[in-house]
């Protein structure tokens, strides 16, 4: 095995590291929530805009509908959203955040500085590396023909 094949010289070695030191991370603060990670995950997207479409969500996740049914059929259970059924198109599942589901985005606020702060970068720097890894992310899917 040369140098180059070494496991710690892999970007995707690296990445997957990464991946699973970060979510470790938000693993006790997403815990105090009540919530696990690709819940906080659907969550942030709620936030961000209320009444999303089932496949709106799915490809912004990148998960399919076998994954993200049972996810969000947890988080109905969980009181945190509703599914409903477009009136203009009775095809199109929307998801809506409850008054709870709502509310967590105010306990939910620091969780993202404590991943910040536990990584060691700066605001700037955590904003670079931020964009870096959206540019690989892209890259990679229009590869792989996604």
């Amino acid at each position: 095995m040369t140098e180059r094949q070494a496991l710690k010289k892999q970007v995707c070695f690296a990445l997957y590291s990464a991946s699973r030191a970060a979510t470790a991370v938000y693993r006790p603060l997403l815990e105090q929530l009540g919530v696990t990670y690709p819940q906080y995950l659907v969550l942030m997207l709620l936030w961000e805009g209320d009444g999303a479409a089932v496949g709106e969500l799915g490809e912004a996740l990148g998960l399919d509908s076998g994954t993200l049914s049972p996810l969000l059929k947890r988080m109905e259970a969980a009181g945190l959203l509703e599914r409903r059924r477009s009136a203009a198109d009775e095809r199109r599942v929307e998801i809506h955040l409850t008054a709870d589901g709502a509310a967590l985005r105010a306990r939910a606020t620091s969780v993202p500085s404590a991943l910040a702060d536990a990584a060691g970068l700066s605001p700037d720097e955590l904003a670079a590396f931020n964009a870096t890894l959206a540019k690989v992310t892209a890259a990679l899917h229009s590869a792989a023909g996604h």
